[in-house]
């Protein structure tokens, strides 16, 4: 595709050629019909007078919705606009190019359809309410750059109120990739993931999610810091999410900087922006792991935590290892929504993650524990694990 000219808006006098302009221009996605309405008995059929039979199923045994709509194969992106990439708080028109870049990701890597969903809002009530009753028309709803603490709240209300899949997936698929690497790294240099201590940068959703998970699957040391330091009980300047994480992490109850806490310990893991020192890095247990997540520019620069680490793996695309979120969205979906499932449980994202490990579990190396996004192997290995997982934990209805 050509390259368009775009007018600057930085003060610069020249234009800029960006092709990115040229591919978003009148949008990524769009409508289309999954039936003909190519004469007067299909349009009878696909609209009135037929439809109206369907209708009257769906009034009288409401759960046909499923069978006789798109409801069941439609996830609605839903953002309000406060936390979008690493650009902040952009607002809901702004976002949308994400959202519609999220939407195509759902159909590209899970055969998911999904829709994207922008609102003028910003109070918690307000958002779950407005999701709440758009609820009707879709089979899932997948929260998208929404800022902490608020998207934590939103969710659990969500979860709450809802029996269709919620899921934030800053906070979940970050959390699910992260343990699908972790897994095969400790595999690799053979080490049992529960005697790892793990340090996380960044206390905000995904290093929430990604302790949370990291302790469910059996890794029971790890530290999380703020830009305060270490996040622990003694703390008076907590907020509520991090008190909450201050309960299940740090049992031995560090305290001091990160850089402290980075010594010795077995993995690194970023999701906070920033720069690490490379004194601190060097501080690292012997084949320690640096999964370093921060996007363009990692906390840790991959040349420098190669020095020190066995494994080493980044947010970006230019470097082995990456951990992208669309390794996990699109198949914990389709495996939800293919059993109908009312939740994504924890053991529905473990389940998740030990499928994304398996994928290369046989082709381990250092620049390969983790699949590419482009292996068509991982979308059919996670959907089939979470809808068995689904069944097994009871939240499926098929």
């Amino acid at each position: 595709m050509a390259a368009e000219i775009v007018n600057s808006k930085d003060g610069l006098d020249e234009d800029v050629i960006d092709p990115a302009f040229a591919l978003h221009r009148g949008g990524k996605m769009a409508v289309q019909a999954t039936v003909p309405v190519r004469d007067a008995e299909e349009l009878s059929l696909a609209y009135t007078p037929g439809v109206a039979k369907i209708c009257s199923a769906i009034a009288r045994q409401p759960e046909l919705v499923a069978d006789y709509t798109w409801k069941s194969q439609v996830v609605a992106v839903v953002t309000d606009g406060s936390a979008v990439l690493g650009l902040g708080d952009i607002g809901p028109e702004a976002s949308l190019p994400v959202m519609e870049g999220k939407s195509i990701l759902f159909k590209q890597f899970g055969g998911v359809d999904a829709f994207p969903v922008a609102l003028d809002c910003r109070e918690t009530d307000e958002i779950v309410e407005t999701v709440a009753r758009l609820a009707p028309s879709f089979g899932g709803v997948n929260l998208e750059d929404i800022a902490a603490p608020r998207c934590f709240e939103i969710e659990a209300k969500l979860k709450e109120r809802l029996d269709v899949p919620v899921f934030h997936d800053d906070q979940h698929g970050t959390a699910i990739v992260t343990l699908a690497a972790l897994r095969n790294a400790a595999l690799l240099t053979g080490r049992p993931l529960g005697e790892l201590r793990t340090v996380i940068s960044g206390a905000g959703a995904a290093g929430f999610a990604i302790a949370k998970i990291l302790v469910e699957a059996g890794i029971g040391d790890i530290v999380v810091c703020d830009r305060k330091g270490v996040v622990s009980r003694d703390r008076d300047d907590l907020t509520d999410v991090k008190r909450e994480l201050a309960q299940f992490t740090n049992k031995e109850g560090r305290t001091g900087s990160l850089g402290s806490v980075m010594a010795g310990a077995d993995v690194f893991i970023g999701v906070s922006g920033g720069t690490v020192p490379e004194e601190a890095v060097a501080t690292l247990a012997k084949d320690s792991f640096v999964f370093a997540m921060a996007n363009p520019n990692p906390e840790i620069h991959p040349d420098v935590a190669s020095k020190y680490a066995a494994v080493v793996a980044t947010g970006r695309s230019d470097y082995p290892n990456q951990i992208n979120n669309v390794l996990a969205f699109p198949g914990v979906f389709a495996g939800a929504l293919q059993v109908r499932a009312t939740d994504i449980t924890e053991g529905m994202k473990l389940a998740a993650a030990e499928a994304l490990a398996a994928v290369v579990s046989e082709e381990l190396s250092a620049d390969c524990v983790i699949p590419s996004p482009f292996d068509e192997r991982v979308a059919p290995a996670v959907t089939s694990a979470v809808a068995a997982a689904a069944r097994a934990e009871g939240v499926a209805r098929r």
